[in-house]
């Protein structure tokens, strides 16, 4: 189970997939939804719109890639997920920080560093919330055709 609100949230340090310019504890800015995804994961690819839906909603969001630069540009490509990316390599210590068990994860982080939501997998209902925690839209209605859940 990752995070849960109240936590405080592990400070990191991570290249930022386009530039390589190291990203630090994003929330140091504002309010910052950490999005967890793996390149090879379908339940990633499925709601990698529903990431950048975060964004272009008014959330500020970093993704937190588990794959080389390369192929993280690849994905965002194909799946549509146009947001700032850092890359984390193997064995993922900021995933595990984040206590992440599956991917997708979202996180919203306040600017004072305090976990202020988190969801595991793709449930509809729990994003719709972080997006609203954050400032930002709903991100899936019922006839956008996807399912409420879908484990990761």
């Amino acid at each position: 189970m990752p995070l849960a609100a109240g936590d405080r949230a592990p400070s990191f340090t991570l290249p930022d997939s386009a530039t390589g310019v190291d990203v630090a504890d994003p929330w140091r800015d504002g309010p910052v939804v950490l999005a967890f995804f793996k390149v090879t994961c379908p339940v990633c690819q499925m709601a990698a719109p529903k990431v950048a839906a975060l964004a272009g909603g008014g959330a500020r969001v970093v993704a937190i890639g588990q794959d080389p630069p390369a192929k993280l540009a690849d994905y965002a490509a194909r799946y549509g997920q146009r947001v700032p990316t850092v890359s984390e390599a193997p064995p993922y210590p900021v995933s595990d920080a984040y206590r992440i068990t599956a991917v997708p994860t979202v996180v919203l982080v306040g600017p004072d560093g305090v976990v202020v939501d988190s969801v595991g997998a793709w449930e509809r209902e729990g994003w719709n919330r972080l997006a609203a925690a954050a400032g930002g839209r709903p991100v899936s209605a019922a006839a956008d055709g996807l399912p409420a859940f879908r484990p990761g």
